[in-house]
């Protein structure tokens, strides 16, 4: 009554294609088309992302250093303990 696991379904052979290996380029245009694009795609994109990134920057150190400067003791409080 029904199909063995493993032959629950008949697949028909579909067409392959190949290319043989010493045919194929590897990176074909890769110096003169792709670092040029590559270029234009970060000049378009770089004022959208820079921006953020410093500003993350500079309250990032500014908080770090208000943590730091939170945790030191006042030293007025201790003036005329003898």
């Amino acid at each position: 009554m029904g199909r063995e696991f493993g032959h629950l379904m008949r697949v028909r052979p579909g067409i392959t294609y190949s290319l043989s290996p010493l045919e194929q380029r590897a990176f074909p245009h890769c110096f003169s088309k792709g670092m040029p694009n590559m270029l234009h795609r970060t000049q378009a994109c770089i004022l959208r992302v820079v921006p953020p990134l410093v500003v993350f920057y500079f309250v990032y150190t500014w908080g770090t250093q208000e943590f730091e400067k939170s945790k030191r003791k006042n030293p007025v409080a201790y003036e005329n303990d003898k």
